[in-house]
């Protein structure tokens, strides 16, 4: 059942905008209180948690809460939120999660200049992840998709002076904006071709997308959007490049935001999208194929933050192939390790950043003995290890078994699949060791000097999350009923109980898990063989996807300058070639499409006054083509202009007729002003053959337009927009003068936009006119180039 009032929905607004406002004062509370800044900023994301916290247990029965307002009505698109028990997890993980990581950036960051700025980014982006995941309208949900993009770039390139930092940042924002791109299509064609505006409107459809003509084009532009945010192969380059942010970045980056949210969307759409052919056969490949590649990149990785970032990519590509399997057992799999994945890599990102504190180095042959040192930090590295490795009674060890249940099938397709996950998951076992022992077992280098334990904002959140990791799996059941079971039920689409334990069972998918600890603890065991093996293989194979996003993007920059040279050369008389000749096409070629081409009119009665405009616009278009030099064409050019007043004149438009009197005179001086400060060839000295084309152009824009004009008049009036201005000038603008009316008030806007135009126009005239020769102009042998 929906529910539109309750406590969530009645401060979700609230819930969703603490962070924002956390943001926007970040900076001032920072510079004022320091360091202390830290436990208030971190009461926003705190109280957010409480808020969706308070209305867990009516999640769990089943409730949907849903709120918002319509934003922009005429086009249908609502700000509206949807919380039930797939989001509210995210919800949960996102603000709980968020304030120890807010609390670990005080200790982390402590003394950064720009320490109330890093507070600032990481709250927006906290808000832009937890809006993305409450959004149930489509636009809204877009509208926090690339929120997340664009406050991840600011974060990943944080140290803005670093190259690598950089370079991070656009090649996040490139791929994943990329994808969002991709989505915005994805989304828009849900919404005209089958008039479904939110996700709520999806998932009451049924199988009306799975049936539609557009399914697969959706499906793959939905998977763009999916694929390239949660980092699946060739687009997971992004995320290791990402570790050039600082570790509470990657810490909050990697457990419960940006990177799952392609995950979150994929949950969602399961039940609209999921269980074809197609969705069984391209996220399984994808997922698996980055589940081992992901995997062997961690073990072969030194860095402590690369090997966890590269067991975020396997991660992520498990997750993939199970929501792609689509079973009931495989969505329960993938929303148990999803929940497991969050505690268990957010807490070992935080020991990562506070080895590196402690010992200054995040090499893992660097390290070592760092436990008599730093035991809170080993403890709390060996809990997140302990859940990472699938060992009871961790929430690892349930979504281990769970994802060997939801592969246990004879075909060669499941056990393909379940190969490769055995592999993945003893590569991540390994993985996960090699950050929580290494750096603590043995005896400690000589170059480490003083190695210490950070304070109580840096240990408290990895100890919590590790803490965490081992309660919910020693109190299963009120894990199960208060959060895994209402999110794979609102994944699943259908009613979903979990039942399963911490206690292990003598079956099939138990004596795969002990497979799969055996063959981790034997990688363990050879890591730095299989490091450098890898290595060589990968330095033999040389290119990858990582270099081929640098060539992808010289050569962006190449065609972009190729493309420049032709259509923007710097020279005048080509742009108005090519708008000319454009001109004369759109002309010519939609009256020929729509056959509009008019009947030749007859010649009609002038009078005398009539006539003598008529003369004096051909004497002054003659006049222009005879000058003999530019400043006399540009006088002789007026002429036109000032026959036409006198039309408007003799027609009874008197104030038409007085702007363009004053629009000619003032086009007339200042082009006059401008020339005569300008060093131009006096006259055009171009031969025969290149004037020609140019006259034989700008003949044909002229009897094009003549002939588009003719064709206007004789279709039949259409009154409405003048019965309109009739109807409605003195009533709702009192004025009577019509022209007036729309100009100030019906098209206010617009004219202020026009002498916005005029006043610009006039500052760049002024400077033009300003400008004072120097010694050393430009010389140019082409008279239609300007010398300053």
């Amino acid at each position: 059942m929906d529910q539109l009032n309750g406590f969530v929905s009645d401060f979700g607004y609230v819930a969703l905008i603490l962070p924002f406002l956390a943001a926007a004062v970040a900076p001032l509370l920072t510079s004022v209180l320091k360091s202390h800044s830290t436990w208030l900023l971190a009461l926003a994301p705190a109280a957010a948690f409480v808020i969706f916290l308070r209305g867990i247990f009516e999640i769990a029965k089943g409730t949907v809460h849903r709120w918002g307002f319509e934003w922009i009505p005429s086009f249908d698109i609502a700000f509206s939120f949807r919380l039930d028990g797939l989001s509210m997890v995210f919800a949960l993980l996102i603000t709980g999660i968020g304030t120890f990581i807010i609390l670990y950036s005080g200790g982390y960051m402590k003394g950064h200049k720009d320490q109330g700025q890093f507070y600032s980014f990481m709250l927006m982006f906290m808000g832009s992840m937890l809006g993305l995941v409450v959004a149930d309208d489509l636009i809204t949900l877009f509208v926090f998709w690339e929120l997340t993009s664009i406050t991840s770039f600011l974060l990943i390139g944080f140290d803005h002076t670093r190259e690598k930092a950089r370079r991070g940042a656009v090649q996040a924002l490139v791929i994943t904006g990329g994808g969002g791109l991709a989505l915005l299509a994805g989304l828009i064609a849900i919404r005209e071709l089958h008039g479904l505006t939110s996700l709520s409107d999806i998932l009451e459809a049924g199988d009306a997308l799975r049936e539609s003509p557009y399914y697969l084009a959706v499906l793959i532009l939905v998977l763009c959007g999916a694929f390239t945010k949660s980092a699946q192969m060739p687009f997971h380059i992004w995320l290791p490049n990402a570790m050039e942010a600082p570790t509470p970045v990657s810490a909050y980056l990697h457990s419960a935001t940006m990177v799952k949210a392609g995950v979150y969307l994929l949950l969602r759409m399961h039940p609209a999208l999921g269980e074809t052919t197609l969705w069984m056969t391209i996220l399984p490949i994808f997922g698996a194929i980055t589940l081992v590649v992901g995997a062997l990149l961690a073990v072969r990785a030194s860095d402590i933050k690369i090997t966890l970032a590269y067991t975020t990519v396997a991660s992520l590509g498990l997750l993939v192939m199970l929501i792609g399997v689509s079973s009931e057992t495989a969505i329960i799999a993938a929303t148990l390790y999803l929940i497991a994945h969050s505690l268990f890599k957010g807490g070992l990102f935080m020991v990562a950043g506070s080895v590196d504190h402690g010992a200054h180095t995040r090499e893992i042959h660097r390290l070592g003995g760092l436990a008599r040192h730093m035991p809170i930090t080993f403890v709390a590295a060996l809990l997140c290890a302990l859940s990472m490795g699938g060992i009871t009674p961790f929430v690892g060890f349930l979504a281990k078994e769970e994802i060997y249940h939801a592969l246990e099938y004879g075909d060669f397709y499941h056990v393909a699949l379940l190969i490769a996950a055995i592999a993945g998951n003893a590569l991540m076992f390994a993985a996960a060791f090699i950050v929580a022992l290494q750096p603590f077992v043995g005896t400690k280098p000589q170059h480490i000097d003083h190695p210490h334990e950070s304070g109580l904002r840096v240990w408290l959140g990895p100890l919590v999350l590790g803490a965490l990791s081992l309660v919910g799996a020693l109190y299963y059941g009120v894990y199960h009923e208060l959060f895994s079971s209402p999110m794979a039920t609102a994944s699943y689409g259908e009613a979903v109980e979990i039942e399963i334990g911490w206690v292990p069972h003598l079956n099939l998918a138990f004596a795969l898990s002990c497979l799969t600890i055996v063959l981790g603890v034997i990688i363990y065991l050879a890591s730095t063989q299989i490091r450098q093996k890898l290595a060589q293989f990968l330095a033999a194979i040389g290119w990858g996807p990582d270099y081929g996003f640098d060539q992808a993007m010289r050569g962006l920059v190449r065609l972009a300058f190729g493309v420049t040279l032709i259509v923007q050369p710097g020279r005048l008389d080509y742009y108005m070639t090519t708008v000319m000749i454009a001109l004369v096409a759109a002309l010519f070629g939609s009256m020929w499409w729509a056959d509009g081409f008019p009947s030749v009119p007859e010649l009609p009665d002038l009078l005398p006054y009539e006539w003598i405009i008529l003369g004096l616009i051909v004497f002054g278009i003659l006049a222009v083509v005879v000058s003999r030099n530019r400043l006399q064409a540009i006088v002789s050019l007026g002429i036109q202009g000032y026959a036409v007043a006198f039309i408007f004149m003799l027609q009874g438009a008197p104030d038409l007729a007085f702007t363009q009197f004053m629009v000619e005179t003032l086009s007339v001086v200042i082009l006059a002003l401008v020339m005569t400060r300008l060093k131009l060839s006096p006259s055009d000295h171009r031969p025969l053959a290149q004037k020609l084309p140019d006259a034989t152009i700008g003949v044909l824009a002229g009897i094009g337009f003549g002939l588009f004009l003719l064709a206007v008049v004789q279709s039949d009036f259409d009154r409405s927009l003048s019965d309109f201005f009739e109807r409605y000038s003195y009533a709702i603008a009192h004025g009577r003068n019509i022209v007036n009316v729309i100009l100030v008030d019906f098209r206010g806007i617009d004219t202020m936009g026009e002498i916005a135009v005029v006043m610009t126009a006039g500052l760049a005239v002024l400077a033009l006119i300003r400008i004072r020769v120097g010694r050393r102009g430009i010389r140019t042998n082409d008279p239609m180039e300007v010398t300053p």
